[in-house]
C-alpha cells in the first residue's frame, strides 16, 4: 500500500478538508480531526498538521494539491513491479487515467507509446518534472504531444458511466476495461513494432486488474508492468497522464458552456452548490447526464434544491 504523509499549514489543511467533505467518515483515533474514504484511498488529517494518504490512489490525490502549488513535505513508499534497469530509457507504452474522483465530467484514459529514440523529443516538448503538471501547463503542451506521439484517448461520459454503475460495474472494472482498450488501440497502430514494456499506472493489484477483464475477448498481458507513481518512472506514462487530463479538461469546458456556469472539479461543497443550481434550473435529467450520480454530492445537491 502506498502511504504519503504531508505536513501542511492550517490554511492548506482547510483546503484538504473542503475537497473531501462529501467523502467524510467518522474515525475515533487519537489526534485525528478529519477523515475521508475514497474507493481506493483513505485520507486522515491530524492535529499535528500531518495529512496521511493511504491506498492505491494516494499519489493521484496528492497530485491535486501539488497542482495548486501547496508547499509540501512528503515521505512515501511506492508499490508495484520491479522495473528493469535503465527502464526510463526503454521503448515503453504507458497508460494513465483521470476523472475518477470528480463528480462532474467523465473518466478519461490515455495510452501513449514513446520509443527510445523519441524520449528526448517528448522531454523537449515539456514532459519533465511531474510537479509542473498544472492544468494550465497541460493545456499548453498537450496539443503538441498529441501530434508527436502515437496515442489513444478514451472518454467515458457520465451517461454511460451511470448505466454501467447501475449494472454493478465498479470504477475499478471500468478503468481496467478502458486501459485495456486504449492499450489495444496503440498496439494496433504501431504494429508490427512492439514496445519493450507496457507500464500501467497502478490502481489495482495485478490479479484484481486481470479479474476485472476476465470476460474481455482480448486482454493485453505481454510484458505488462504495474507501478504507482508511474508518471515519474517513464515519460510514456507522464505523457499519458497529460493527454488523459487534457481530454477531461476539454469535456469540463464543454459542460460549462452547455449550462452557462463554470463547472468545478472534484467533489467539494462548491460542487454541491453548483449541482443544486443545475438541478433547480435544468432538472434532474440534465444533472444526471453530467455527473457520477451515485456520488454523495447528488443527495447533498437535492437537499440544497427547493424542488426536493
Amino acid at each position: 500500500m502506498t502511504n504519503i504523509v504531508l505536513q501542511l499549514t492550517e490554511a492548506d489543511i482547510a483546503r484538504v478538508v473542503q475537497r473531501y467533505q462529501s467523502d467524510q467518515v467518522h474515525r475515533q483515533a487519537p489526534g485525528v480531526i478529519f477523515a475521508a474514504k475514497l474507493p481506493d484511498t483513505a485520507i486522515t488529517v491530524y492535529k499535528s498538521g500531518k495529512v496521511m494518504f493511504q491506498g492505491i490512489g494516494a499519489s493521484r490525490e496528492v497530485a491535486h494539491f501539488q497542482a495548486e502549488n501547496i508547499a509540501i513535505k512528503k515521505s512515501s513508499t511506492a508499490k508495484g513491479d520491479t522495473l528493469p534497469e535503465q527502464f526510463a530509457a526503454l521503448s515503453v507504452l504507458g497508460s494513465d487515467e483521470t476523472g475518477t474522483g470528480d463528480y462532474f465530467g467523465p473518466m478519461t484514459v490515455a495510452a501513449v507509446y514513446i520509443p527510445a529514440d523519441q524520449i528526448e523529443l517528448v522531454q523537449e516538448l515539456g514532459v519533465k518534472d511531474s510537479k509542473q503538471l498544472t492544468d494550465d501547463y497541460m493545456r499548453q503542451i498537450a496539443p503538441s504531444l498529441k501530434k508527436a506521439c502515437v496515442h489513444s484517448t478514451l472518454i467515458l461520459r457520465n451517461e454511460k458511466y451511470n448505466q454501467l454503475q447501475a449494472k454493478g460495474y465498479s470504477q475499478g472494472k471500468m478503468k481496467a476495461m478502458m486501459h485495456n482498450q486504449a492499450l489495444k488501440h496503440v498496439l494496433r497502430k504501431i504494429a508490427p513494432e512492439k514496445p519493450d514494456y507496457i507500464l500501467i499506472d497502478q490502481f489495482a493489484e495485478r490479479g484484481i486488474y486481470y479479474n476485472y477483464l476476465k470476460n474481455e475477448k482480448e486482454i493485453i498481458r505481454e510484458n505488462v508492468l504495474f507501478s504507482t507513481k508511474a508518471e515519474n518512472l517513464h515519460v510514456a506514462v507522464a505523457t499519458a497522464s497529460i493527454l488523459a487530463r487534457y481530454a477531461f479538461l476539454k469535456e469540463m469546458d464543454q459542460l460549462s458552456e452547455q449550462i452557462g456556469l463554470a463547472v468545478p472539479k472534484g467533489a467539494s461543497a462548491k460542487v454541491d452548490q453548483i449541482a443544486a443550481q443545475i438541478l433547480t434550473k435544468f432538472g434532474e435529467e440534465t444533472l444526471k447526464a453530467m455527473t457520477k450520480w451515485h456520488f454523495a454530492n447528488t443527495e447533498k445537491a437535492k437537499k440544497k434544491c427547493k424542488k426536493y
